[in-house]
């Protein structure tokens, strides 16, 4: 055996190696002895973790500067972070997929969940995926990530997306490219009967928002027969899915102009822009707006971007759910669905589910809950990190 090539940190002697083994995915910096020579280290540094008496337990991404200073990589201390260990992390990620879904439109890679830490891929074809390198880590390895990729699903387009909070947070720049292949238009997306249209070089995170597939798929049996308003729109994610499943009508309503035409795009290429309507705006103005006309839609659906990104942001996002939910419930028909979505991770379930009931309430109606929805199942949840079950739908039913 080869003496291992990465430097070494040390647990504190109440911090016991037991816990990681069980599954906990990352070490704060509190459990580790970070002495002058450990904060040299740079962010991202392959590290073999050590128990109290320097045995060593697991390898992990280093970044001495942040509060979670390291994250377990692997448990086998003799393992090297090298193309052919990406390509058997990415081999078992496509397994699931390939028994989950027919077509390759999905997210691929899904961080912690997937054994990969801060690392998101999304699959958009055969040929073309997106990767997040979120970590410093990610970064370091970025070409042996992206060889392995390529050798495993055969796409001959990488773009790598460097934009988001995660990555300042890591010290990582912000500048985008494409590792391989390139773009001049947007991809089309075939999901629940439905065709999207995906920037996924100028769009939203990586141009589509494949975690909320079940949850528009569910909201569409609802829509049925019905007018439909999609709030906080993106690329129209629940109305087009609501049209494909035989709402009357929908209007989209969306911050974004660019979203707003690649939806009206995607409708013209359906055959159904007849029934679209875009609106460009705040969508709190906008609501007010509609409401000020006395307009109603059967269903209505909003799902805003994270109000609550962290534990310091969480009653003012609470307070941002509850006034989302208040103008919307305005908007329902008596008898019509209301669906309230959240991807904040620190708003749990419960306290999300309370900030909307306390809109709904002040817009004077009562709710009957029929469906809480997650992320689908290409957005695993690691078992060992709550912060993993991000998204809320609630699907109510208002008198």
């Amino acid at each position: 055996m080869t003496q291992n090539p990465y430097p070494s940190w040390r647990l504190r002697p109440k911090a016991a190696p037991a816990r990681f083994r069980r599954g906990d995915p990352w070490v704060f910096a509190d459990e580790l002895v970070l002495d002058r020579r450990s904060k040299a280290v740079p962010a991202g540094t392959i590290v073999v973790l050590e128990d109290k008496d320097r045995q060593p337990f697991a390898l992990a991404a280093s970044n001495s500067s942040s509060k979670i200073a390291a994250r377990i990589l692997d448990f086998n201390v003799d393992a090297t972070i090298d193309e052919a260990w990406f390509e058997a992390r990415l081999h078992r990620a496509l397994e699931l997929r390939d028994h989950l879904y027919d077509a390759p439109f999905y997210r691929l890679i899904h961080a912690e969940a997937d054994g990969l830490p801060g690392v998101v891929i999304d699959r958009f074809g055969a040929e073309v995926c997106v990767v997040q390198p979120n970590a410093a880590w990610a970064q370091m390895h970025l070409d042996a990530l992206c060889k392995a990729l390529k050798a495993i699903t055969n796409a001959k387009t990488i773009y790598v997306n460097a934009q988001g909070r995660a990555r300042q947070l890591e010290g990582l720049d912000a500048e985008s490219h494409f590792w391989s292949g390139a773009l001049d238009a947007p991809v089309e997306v075939a999901m629940n009967a439905a065709l999207y249209l995906a920037d996924i070089t100028g769009g939203q995170k990586t141009g589509l928002f494949y975690d909320q597939r079940d949850n528009h798929a569910f909201a569409a049996r609802l829509a049925k027969g019905g007018r439909v308003l999609d709030v906080f729109c993106h690329v129209g994610g629940f109305g087009l899915a609501a049209l494909a499943g035989g709402a009357t009508s929908a209007t989209f309503v969306d911050g974004s102009q660019p979203a707003l035409d690649l939806v009206q795009e995607a409708a013209t290429r359906s055959g159904i822009a007849d029934k679209c309507e875009t609106l460009q705006g705040d969508a709190q103005d906008v609501m007010k707006t509609l409401i000020g006309q006395g307009q109603q839609f059967d269903s209505v659906v909003c799902d805003p971007p994270a109000f609550a990104p962290s534990k310091s942001a969480l009653e003012r996002g609470l307070r941002g759910y509850e006034k989302v939910a208040f103008a919307a419930a305005q908007l329902t028909t008596p008898g019509g669905y209301l669906v309230l979505c959240s991807c904040s991770h620190a708003a749990d379930l419960s306290k999300f589910r309370e900030a909307s009931l306390r809109g709904i309430g002040k817009a004077r109606r009562r709710a009957q809950q029929v469906h809480v929805g997650q992320a689908g199942p290409d957005h695993p949840t690691h078992a060992r990190l709550a912060e993993s079950a991000y998204l809320k739908a609630l699907f109510f039913r208002l008198d």
